[in-house]
C-alpha cells in the first residue's frame, strides 16, 4: 500500500510499504479517502516539531475512510461505514480521558502525523474507541474536516467561549481553514461577525459566508474599525489563532470583560502585552488546543444539519507538498483536502 512519509524537512516520499496485518481485538482497519490539512501538517513539514519526535513518520493529522475490517469485540462499526478518526493517540483511561477531555489527556502518545504516524497511508489499524461514525449525507471530503478543523472552533467558540446567540465577535483570519467555520459557525446562533482577511479577493467570499463586516487588515487598522463598529465599546469575543503583532490589536478590540479565545500562533508565538490593561478591562484569555470527541460528534452533526466546510483546493496524494504550499502562501480560502 501507499504512505505519504515525511523523511526530512520538507521532503516527502510516497512509499510502497506492507500493508498493515488484520485488526487486532478492538481495533479496526481503516481505508482512508480523504485528508484534511492544518498548520499542523505544515508545521511538521518545516521541522518545527515542538516535541521530540523521530523521522521517517507518516503524514496526515486529520482524516476520513471507511471501515475495511473489524477486529473481534468490534461492535459499534461495520465493514463500509463511514468514519472519521481521532487525531491523537489518547490513553482512554486517565481522569481527563474517562471525563470525555479526550485534547487534555494525562498520557498521550502523540499527535498523528507529527509524533507519530498519521493518517496520509491506504489502510490503517486504529482502536474502535478513537473512531466517529459519520452521519448520512456528510461526504468523506466534507467529514475530513471535522477532527481537527471544525471540531476545533466548535471548542474554541463554545466550551471556552462560552459564545452566546447576539453577542459580537472578531473573528481574526477569516479565510482560513478555522476563520471560515468560525464564521459560519457564529452566524448560525445569530451573532454579529467581524473578520479580518489578508486580500480583497477574500472579503466578498467573507462576506458571502454570512461575515457582517470585513477588514483587509493590510490596508486598514482592524482595531480603529473594529471599535468604531461597536461604537468604542468592543466585541464581546475575539476568535484568534495568529498570534505576533496582532494578539495586542485583538485585546485593544475586546469589551471589558470580553474573552480572547486563541489556538495558533502563525505570525509568531512570542508577544508583550500590558498586564494592567489585562486586569483592569477584566479580560478573561483562554488557550485552546485540539478538541474532544464530542466536540467532533458535534460538528459532524452541523454538517449533516447543512452547515459544511469551505473547501479551497482538492488535491491528490502524490501532490500533498502542493497543498501544503499553497497553505504556506496564505492564499487559501478554506480548506485543502487531499483525495485518496
Amino acid at each position: 500500500m501507499r504512505a505519504l512519509t515525511l523523511v526530512g524537512d520538507r521532503k516527502l516520499e510516497l512509499l510502497e510499504v506492507p500493508a498493515p496485518p488484520p485488526p487486532a481485538a478492538g481495533e479496526v482497519q481503516i481505508a482512508v479517502k480523504a485528508v484534511a490539512l492544518n498548520h499542523l501538517d505544515l508545521w511538521g513539514y518545516r521541522g518545527m516539531a515542538f516535541a521530540k519526535r523521530k523521522l521517517p513518520v507518516v503524514v496526515g493529522v486529520e482524516a476520513s475512510g471507511q471501515i475495511a475490517a473489524v477486529g473481534d469485540g468490534v461492535t459499534r462499526f461495520k465493514p463500509g461505514d463511514k468514519v472519521v478518526m481521532y487525531g491523537a493517540l489518547t490513553c482512554g483511561t486517565c481522569p481527563a480521558c474517562r471525563e470525555g477531555r479526550d485534547n487534555l489527556c494525562e498520557n498521550v502518545a502523540g499527535i498523528m502525523g507529527f509524533h507519530v504516524d498519521g493518517f496520509a497511508r491506504d489502510l490503517m489499524n486504529t482502536p474502535e474507541r478513537l473512531v466517529i461514525p459519520v452521519p448520512d449525507g456528510v461526504s468523506l471530503r466534507d467529514a475530513a474536516c471535522a477532527p481537527i478543523g471544525f471540531s476545533t472552533v466548535e471548542h474554541m467558540l463554545f466550551d471556552n467561549a462560552k459564545l452566546k446567540p447576539g453577542e459580537t465577535i472578531l473573528v481574526q483570519a477569516g479565510g482560513s481553514g478555522i476563520g471560515t467555520g468560525a464564521i459560519q459557525m457564529a452566524k448560525a446562533i445569530g451573532c454579529t461577525v467581524i473578520t479580518t482577511v489578508g486580500d480583497d479577493d477574500k472579503v466578498a467570499k467573507a462576506k458571502a459566508l454570512g461575515a457582517d463586516h470585513v477588514i483587509n487588515y493590510r490596508k486598514d487598522r482592524f482595531e480603529t474599525i473594529t471599535r468604531k463598529l461597536t461604537n468604542k465599546k468592543g466585541v464581546d469575543v475575539v476568535f484568534e489563532h495568529v498570534g505576533g503583532e496582532g494578539f495586542n490589536g485583538s485585546l485593544l478590540v475586546l469589551k471589558r470583560g470580553g474573552r480572547l479565545v486563541t489556538c495558533g500562533s502563525t505570525a509568531g508565538p512570542s508577544i508583550t502585552f500590558n498586564l494592567m490593561q489585562l486586569f483592569q478591562q477584566q479580560y478573561r484569555i483562554i488557550g485552546s488546543f485540539g478538541a474532544s470527541m464530542r466536540n467532533i460528534r458535534d460538528s459532524l452533526a452541523k454538517m449533516a444539519g447543512g452547515l459544511l466546510p469551505v473547501i479551497d483546493t482538492e488535491v491528490p496524494l502524490a501532490e500533498f507538498a502542493r497543498g501544503l504550499e499553497r497553505l504556506e502562501s496564505r492564499r487559501v480560502f478554506g480548506k485543502i483536502v487531499v483525495l485518496f
